[in-house]
């Protein structure tokens, strides 16, 4: 399996346990008397992520098109191979939404199902990728937020403090991303750069970034602010993102630069077929 990064569970635990402590003194205001919005919300919790969780993926159920054998069926034959390739049980559905010019992707759930939604600007016309090395890791990345548990039930309730905890909390989303970022390089290694170069520049730019010019500047540029716009983001920022998908030897950086130095690069990777390569035996049975 991928690596899990070294501080994601150590900021989940701590995260969890003030958001335990949140609802036992909101529960004990309630009891008090003493109530307000935030009291209630706190109350309401478990309903609350339930159903949204369950409007979300009603939502995409009504609306996306779900990928199938004959719907868009390479990113159908992805979704199929990353599961299988992380040891998963089943394979999650996935479905095509309108991106309308924005390229997300991501990965939920709602009781036992778990699915995967990818913009539609991953895609060519007619279905074929764009990128179908990018569109790999995207989709490695996202199966793989599954994979690691990031689209549990228990673990959102055990988040739910996480927007108010804007450093401690945005730490520990970008842990789980580069948690993800590994299960993507897993799963197709060669997609890296296109993927990055997609977030950097767009779908129809992507070719004209430096992948390896881009991660150096992750040791290069410097600076309180550089810091700051780190430390409140949701992913990590892009220099960070590509430096540590590049150097396989050591965790993606949560607080601080990489360290200046001579790059160590991956290694390069396998052909299709070989051992550890991209071809694996599809499980039959059907986030």
């Amino acid at each position: 399996m991928p690596a899990r990064h070294s501080w994601e569970i150590p900021l989940l635990v701590v995260v969890v346990l003030l958001t335990g402590v949140a609802y036992l003194l909101a529960f004990l205001l309630l009891i008090l008397g003493a109530v307000n919005e935030y009291v209630l919300i706190l109350v309401a919790a478990p309903l609350l992520i339930w159903f949204g969780r369950g409007m979300n993926f009603s939502r995409q159920r009504v609306n996306g098109v779900k990928m199938s054998p004959t719907q868009f069926p390479e990113g159908y034959r992805m979704v199929q191979e990353a599961a299988a390739r992380f040891g998963m049980a089943a394979a999650p559905d996935a479905y095509v939404v309108l991106g309308n010019g924005q390229i997300n992707a991501f990965a939920s759930g709602h009781g036992f199902r778990r699915y995967v939604v990818v913009y539609s600007d991953m895609f060519e016309i007619s279905g074929a990728a764009r990128e179908p090395d990018a569109l790999a890791f995207v989709i490695g990345h996202e199966v793989g937020h599954i994979a690691a548990g990031h689209a549990s039930y228990w673990r959102q309730l055990g988040m739910f403090l996480v927007p108010f905890l804007p450093i401690l909390g945005n730490s520990l989303i970008r842990s789980q991303e580069y948690t993800a970022d590994n299960h993507g390089y897993c799963h197709r290694p060669q997609g890296a750069p296109a993927a990055m170069g997609t977030l950097a520049a767009g779908k129809y730019l992507n070719t004209l970034v430096g992948f390896d010019e881009m991660a150096d500047r992750a040791a290069q540029e410097r600076g309180f602010f550089v810091w700051i716009v780190n430390a409140v983001a949701s992913h990590p920022v892009l220099t960070w993102r590509m430096w540590a998908l590049r150097d396989r030897s050591s965790h993606g950086r949560l607080f601080w630069r990489p360290s200046p130095g001579p790059p160590r690069f991956a290694p390069p990777p396998p052909p299709p077929g070989a051992p550890g390569g991209n071809s694996v035996t599809l499980s039959k049975t059907p986030l």
